[in-house]
Parts: C-alpha cells; sequence; structure tokens
C-alpha cells in the first residue's frame, strides 16, 4: 500500500496489474491497471484516464502527488510488469 503523508489518498498496486485508490472516506475512488518498466509506472484508470508515476529512493511520485510505502502491512515491492 502506497500512501500519502496525510493518509487521505491510499494506493494499492494489487500483483495483477490492477490499482485500487481510496480518497479520504471515499474507497476505490480510482482503479484502473498499470504496468511498470524499471521504475516507471503507466497507470490507465477504468474510465481510460492516464496517468504516471515513478519510484525514486523508495517514494512513489505519481503525477503531482507524492506516497510512501505503508510498511506495516507487509506488501510486496511494484514488480507487475506488462
Amino acid at each position: 500500500m502506497w500512501v500519502t503523508a496525510d493518509g487521505h489518498i491510499r494506493q494499492e498496486l494489487r500483483a495483477d496489474g490492477r490499482y485500487d485508490e481510496a480518497r479520504g472516506t471515499r474507497a476505490s475512488a480510482y482503479t484502473g491497471r498499470y504496468t511498470v518498466t524499471g521504475s516507471h509506472i503507466d497507470y490507465v484508470d477504468d474510465t481510460g484516464f492516464t496517468a504516471t508515476g515513478d519510484v525514486r529512493d523508495g517514494v512513489l511520485f505519481h503525477e503531482h502527488l507524492v506516497l510512501h510505502r505503508e510498511t506495516d502491512e507487509g506488501a510486496s515491492e511494484v514488480t507487475h510488469q506488462g
């Protein structure tokens, strides 16, 4: 799970290439698929909107957001390929 410092945005990157992003109390605010190339992530949400992200030094920079790993859940690193 990736989360903003204030906990408002929570993004789960699932092993099956799908993502689920919660915003505040709104579960599954955005859902879609993603692909990883190296440390770069390409997102396509279920409405067709596209976005990108990059993992640098253990931090996910997703468009204007900065998300950190929520380590207490024991989630695995981002490894989904195409």
